[in-house]
């Protein structure tokens, strides 16, 4: 039946259409439409009318939303963002993801991991999915700068949003949004105690941005520098019996 969950098991229908925008675009496509028709139908400039208007098909794009057929399997890690793999490095997650912030609520174990940062151009889909199923035990905002995402400081000092997802058997993974140089609001779906599900949608980040995953300790990435990943298909990194108790235990 229509409305199903798509997934790789064969359920629910699909066909081509359209991507829909995600009605927290719709308000910046109106308005760019706006701005577009007053120098085409009120002032006679086409030379300014047509360009505006084209980019207002761009801010309308920028917003789309398109469905994900989402891998239902619980040893792996999905991709939270589309966009290009820029950087595989070994770090410790953010302290607001680890330190004890007297809620009760999980946190991430202290030492090295992996982090994947995944850098969005304005091309590609800003909506970010929950790489694994669980609950949404922290959302932090930070405020900060709106240096160029692609950089490793932009980690720190950027505008920033960390989440921190548990499964029902303890396996935790955090996962941050950065803002870049455009971008100036990060827009959050859920709040801590939502249930979500692997690949379920859980925010955006207007106009080119980065996301963060920290992977458990002692799980290695499926996937390589430069490579361009799609959100909630493309599969992080796979979680093996031996390394899934591990991350748990921690």
């Amino acid at each position: 039946m229509a409305g199903e969950i798509l997934d790789n098991k064969g359920r629910g229908e699909v066909s081509w259409s359209w991507p829909p925008i995600h009605p927290e675009g719709r308000k910046f496509g109106v308005i760019a439409i706006g701005l577009s028709l007053i120098p085409l139908l009120l002032l006679d400039w086409e030379i300014i009318g047509w360009p505006m208007l084209l980019l207002s098909a761009g801010v309308f794009a920028f917003f789309r939303d398109p469905e994900r057929v989402v891998p239902q399997d619980e040893n792996v890690i999905v991709a939270p963002a589309d966009g290009l793999v820029s950087l595989i490095t070994e770090c410790e997650p953010p302290a607001e993801l680890r330190v004890d912030d007297g809620s009760g609520a999980a946190a991430l174990p202290d030492g090295p991991v992996t982090r994947i940062s995944i850098f969005m151009s304005v091309f590609d889909v800003h909506i970010n999915r929950s790489p694994i199923a669980g609950s949404i035990e922290r959302v932090v905002y930070i405020p900060g700068k709106f240096m160029n995402a692609d950089l490793d400081k932009a980690s720190e000092e950027n505008e920033r949003q960390h989440f921190l997802v548990q499964r029902s058997d303890g396996l935790r993974i955090g996962f941050t949004q950065i803002a870049g140089l455009v971008a100036r609001r990060i827009v959050p779906f859920v709040k801590p105690g939502d249930i979500v599900a692997v690949g379920q949608r859980v925010g955006l980040i207007r106009f080119g941005s980065r996301v963060d995953v920290y992977l458990p300790a002692g799980t290695d990435p499926k996937v390589l520098l430069g490579q361009k990943i799609i959100a909630g298909e493309t599969i992080l990194a796979e979680l093996g019996t031996q390394k899934l108790l591990e991350g748990v235990a921690q």
